[in-house]
């Protein structure tokens, strides 16, 4: 059964199920915890399951769009999906892949879910699964080399990119029940699984039979930082006169502090007293770092 979208103005019984009408959240419906009216806005909705959300007099919680189907006695048969989508910057367009292995439901034939296109190809994905303990999760996709399509696509993009092997491309799983297919008779473009979002970190193997790719997630990526701003005390990491800096007066700094005559020779130093200078030594300083933590540079 496809759930109808959100309303505003709506009164709403107990146990009614609706989707976001304008941009869905991946992997969720929500369900009338508390009946009411909705407002006449539509809500930022929750991102997490169980998560609740306050809409006029009604409350919302969100489930799974799938746990029903896939927890009966007898449930649909799981369909999984991959993008590979390229980037313009390393392999010279944003081309979008598409592909399933047809194996969970023995699809012969292309498939086709939220109005795109699926064309079936021999692929072997392990290693998802998540764990409490030790690093993240490292999967790797091999798609088969039929016709040497996969050895044509990285010979295309290392032209662009020297060695690059599809390095950076972002691989999408999706996952969803063989009954919301377009085409099926309970269709639902809305209906599966959160949306897992990976990056190739290498092409592990090549041959004449399959391409094998090492994936990874954003956190796990060469020269990316969790928080990737750093806490830094000494320096202000604003750019000088930007929106952040706030800055736009006619007195003028050099780098050291001492007094500038014009413009042109105006610099800040990225320090406290710097910021001072232009803001006042008691007033509110937009100083863009942080003067007490022990790291500095």
């Amino acid at each position: 059964m496809v759930v109808a979208a959100w309303s505003q103005n709506t009164a709403y019984n107990l146990g009614d199920i609706r989707r976001p009408s304008l941009v869905p959240v991946d992997g969720l419906f929500f369900k009338v915890t508390t009946a009411g009216t909705s407002a006449a806005t539509e809500p930022v909705w929750a991102r997490s399951i169980s998560e609740t959300t306050a809409d006029g007099t009604v409350v919302w919680t969100a489930i799974s769009s799938v746990y029903e189907d896939v927890s009966t006695l007898a449930p649909n048969t799981i369909i999984e999906l991959f993008e590979m989508q390229l980037s313009n910057d390393l392999h010279g367009s944003t081309d979008t892949y598409r592909w399933h292995n047809g194996c969970n439901a023995n699809v012969s034939d292309n498939i086709t879910f939220a109005s795109q296109a699926y064309t079936r190809q021999p692929i072997e994905a392990k290693g998802f699964r998540y764990s409490t303990q030790g690093t993240l999760p490292r999967p790797t996709l091999t798609i088969a080399n039929t016709g040497s399509v996969m050895t044509t696509l990285l010979l295309l993009v290392n032209d662009i990119t020297v060695g690059n092997d599809l390095g950076g491309a972002t691989v999408r799983r999706i996952r969803t029940l063989k009954k919301f297919l377009d085409g099926e008779s309970d269709a639902d473009p809305n209906a599966r699984f959160p949306t897992e979002i990976w990056y190739v970190d290498r092409k592990a193997s090549e041959n004449r039979n399959a391409v094998v790719f090492e994936l990874a997630s954003e956190f796990d990526l060469p020269n990316t930082s969790v928080p990737r701003r750093q806490l830094i005390g000494n320096i202000c990491q604003w750019a000088y006169r930007s929106t952040e800096c706030s800055y736009s007066g006619s007195n003028y700094w050099k780098a050291d502090d001492s007094v500038a005559t014009s413009l042109a020779q105006d610099k800040c130093g990225k320090r406290v007293s710097s910021c001072k200078l232009r803001f006042g030594a008691n007033g509110e300083l937009p100083f863009g770092s942080f003067p007490t933590a022990g790291r500095t540079q």
